[in-house]
């Protein structure tokens, strides 16, 4: 006897589904996606130079309220621009968390940096403050506006928190820590398209910010990302790198340093574009479809992730928490055998055989959600 049963057959009554496969989530298209990716291919500027391109961005920082943003192919390489824009160097130190996709700590390896990590808080999923304060207090020094790990003698240059699920970690406090201690702060907003913090944009807190727009995101482009920042001299520069570093000319090719073939193509923010039109839309039915789930759940007595005072999460994939790894796996096991998809939060990046040997703070708040934590179908219900 299934100990879901009930679950299954509520979230196939939400998405209006009674025996077909339910995704975790799918892209919506409602709008004018066929209109101007036509547009595009008629006009046959489909690569990197492009209206469409010039007008995504614009369209993002508007949103956002940022100043500029600057396109590109995707999340990964987003944070990979932004480490390497904003100054980070091999063999310097980025302070990141445990609990969150690979893009995370993959762009900070990229970057041929060395990853730190900190505890998350249980409420939030993301970096905890504490843990970081803990961490630079027990650890670190400031010698000559630079902050030092005292036990690699290597350089921390950036704090590097991700916004889990869409929901804020607390990154006014965070942001205070690491201007005291002389560090860069960068949002891994990934996942947090359409979520504010205090009215303000999650990405938007930090020197720079990252959105990812692939296939199962919140908006997308097929595959895509942004870096949005205030500075508009690092914008320039975010540009001139993803463009292969060219100094623009109408023929010659000239380079002045490393860069990379970065670029969104007009044909991906023709489709970004037109999702941005729908943005609005889709972020009220996805709250309405995390209303509907908490409802069922807390009638359940299973805890559901909910946004904090003063936060406006975009849900993108609603969260619930079980009682322990047993019943988490359970809960995985029915649900996917019955044909409705769900999945666990990461595994640690600590766990990973690459990272593993990483200096890192205790990480039980990490621990304790990636036993319990499980993500349930959150597309927009048509």
């Amino acid at each position: 006897m299934s100990n879901f049963k009930n679950v299954i057959e509520k979230i196939r009554e939400l998405f209006h589904e009674p025996e077909e496969f339910i995704p975790l989530h799918v892209p919506h298209f409602s709008g004018n996606e066929k209109k101007y990716v036509s547009e595009c291919i008629d006009s046959t500027f489909v690569s990197s130079v492009g209206q469409f391109v010039n007008d995504f961005e614009k369209s993002i920082a508007e949103f956002t309220g940022a100043k500029r943003c600057v396109v590109c192919v995707n999340g990964t390489n987003a944070i990979h621009l932004a480490l390497i824009a904003s100054g980070v160097k091999e063999n310097e130190e980025v302070i990141t968390q445990p609990l969150t996709f690979i893009a995370t700590v993959n762009a900070i390896s990229y970057a041929n940096a060395i990853p730190v990590f900190v505890d998350v808080d249980k409420d939030t999923m993301g970096m905890s403050p504490k843990s970081l304060k803990i961490f630079l207090e027990e650890n670190t020094e400031i010698k000559d506006g630079v902050c030092i790990n005292k036990l690699s003698g290597r350089k921390i240059s950036a704090c590097l928190p991700m916004h889990t699920f869409g929901h804020a970690a607390r990154i006014e406090e965070l942001k205070e820590i690491c201007d005291e201690n002389h560090l860069t702060l960068i949002e891994d907003a990934a996942e947090a398209m359409g979520s504010r913090y205090k009215g303000k944009h999650l990405g938007s807190f930090g020197l720079l910010g990252t959105f990812s727009f692939n296939g199962n995101k919140t908006i997308t482009t097929g595959g895509g990302g942004a870096i949005i920042t205030d500075d508009e001299t690092l914008a320039d520069k975010l540009k001139h790198l993803s463009t292969q570093a060219k100094i623009p000319h109408k023929w010659q090719y000239e380079h002045d340093e490393v860069g990379y073939n970065y670029r969104m193509p007009n044909i991906n923010a023709a489709l970004g574009l037109a999702q941005m039109e729908k943005l609005e839309y889709i972020l009220k039915q996805k709250r309405q479809l995390a209303l509907e789930y908490k409802n069922f759940f807390t009638s359940l007595k299973i805890e559901v992730f909910e946004e904090r005072e003063n936060e406006n999460c975009n849900y993108w994939l609603n969260a619930v928490i079980l009682k322990n790894k047993e019943q988490q796996q359970l809960f995985l096991t029915e649900l996917n055998e019955a044909g409705v998809m769900c999945r666990p939060i990461w595994e640690l990046m600590t766990n990973m055989v690459m990272f593993k040997n990483c200096q890192k703070t205790n990480l039980d708040n990490a621990t304790w959600l990636s036993h319990r934590v499980v993500n349930i179908p959150s597309s927009v219900v048509k």
